[in-house]
């Protein structure tokens, strides 16, 4: 293994955007309501997110999704008569189960994050993001104490916390639901939605119990700069799919960053049995299997046809595609199973 590096991951549509985007993730967030001193105010919420207080007074009434993953969930939470506006929404599709509640939403930014002039205009009172990316001033976007000056809750996915990066679990996800639910009184909403992604994971974990588990190496290529992929949620998910991860956070490679540079000739010593990749379109998806076939042909994962390409929407922190792609790459590895 070589030394820790930069990755080129896709965020919110865009690989330039990645790096960036992508090493902003943290702590998890408790969330307590207590009644408004004036019984005719609304309920109000206070939680930690990302190392901060958030006290919102009642359920938000102009809410912004900072990226589609962010606005299907608020969907899904029957939201949608809230969103005064969606951002980065050309970088992902929403589901098609969603997507008709969504096309009266402005869309304030395709690829990606919403100018500060862009999302001030359209006064929200609630704004919720992947990751802390989104309020990077200096790229021209919003930061977070121009919003809360301007009125509006900042909240940012429990894993795009910047400190929560290395550490990230799926069920990160959850933390997120509950205190959506409680912040727009929608519980049971949120309830059910968590009680739906649990019991897909159950399935997946009681199909898989007792395989013998194949090795995974996760790995990321552009061009043909190859990276490995060691830590955070996208470890959790190999993990939670029944792999015996190649990289893994206990190596030092990825005591730093989630992430690291590293040869073909260190992969092909490492024989792996399958190989997870993530891919941000079906031309990215074929260039890299042409890659991985045409130079590791003796490969195990290779011959055995196990090189699984995944969204990387579905990888990144907070996202119902996180529970969604542990069963996709567990049908991959054990079919027999499913």
């Amino acid at each position: 293994m070589t030394s820790s590096s930069s990755i080129a991951l896709r965020v919110a549509g865009a690989s330039t955007l990645a790096v960036a985007a992508l090493l902003a993730t943290g702590c998890g967030s408790s969330v307590a309501s207590t009644p408004a001193a004036d019984a005719a105010d609304a309920q109000r919420t206070s939680l930690q997110n990302c190392g901060r207080e958030i006290v919102v007074d009642g359920a938000p009434e102009a809410v912004v999704g900072m990226h589609p993953s962010q606005t299907e969930l608020l969907l899904r939470l029957g939201l949608a008569d809230r969103l005064v506006g969606q951002a980065q929404a050309t970088a992902l599709a929403l589901p098609d189960d969603v997507a008709s509640l969504a096309a009266d939403v402005p869309v304030l930014a395709g690829l990606t994050p919403p100018s500060r002039e862009d999302l001030l205009a359209v006064a929200p009172d609630f704004v919720y993001s992947p990751t802390t990316y989104e309020f990077t001033a200096e790229q021209g976007f919003a930061s977070i104490e121009q919003l809360e000056g301007a009125g509006a809750a900042v909240y940012v996915a429990t894993g795009g916390c910047f400190d929560r990066r290395m550490s990230g679990e799926v069920a990160d996800l959850f933390i997120d639901l509950e205190n959506l639910g409680e912040i727009f009184a929608v519980q049971d909403a949120a309830a059910e939605l968590i009680d739906d992604a649990r019991s897909d994971l159950a399935e997946v974990a009681a199909a898989i119990e007792g395989v013998d588990r194949l090795r995974v190496a996760e790995v990321y290529v552009e061009g043909t700069t190859l990276s490995a992929i060691g830590a955070g949620v996208e470890h959790d998910i190999l993990t939670l799919a029944g792999s015996d991860a190649v990289y893994s956070p206990d190596q030092p490679a990825f005591a730093d960053f989630f992430a690291a540079t590293i040869t073909p000739e260190s992969l092909a010593a490492e024989r792996p049995d399958a190989v997870v990749f993530s891919v941000h379109d079906a031309e990215h998806e074929a260039a890299v299997r042409a890659y991985l076939t045409t130079t590791f042909p003796d490969m195990p994962a290779v011959k055995e046809d196990r090189l699984i390409a995944v969204a990387s929407a579905d990888m990144f922190p907070g996202t119902l595609g996180n529970i969604s792609v542990v069963r996709q790459i567990a049908e991959h590895l054990y079919p027999e199973r499913f």
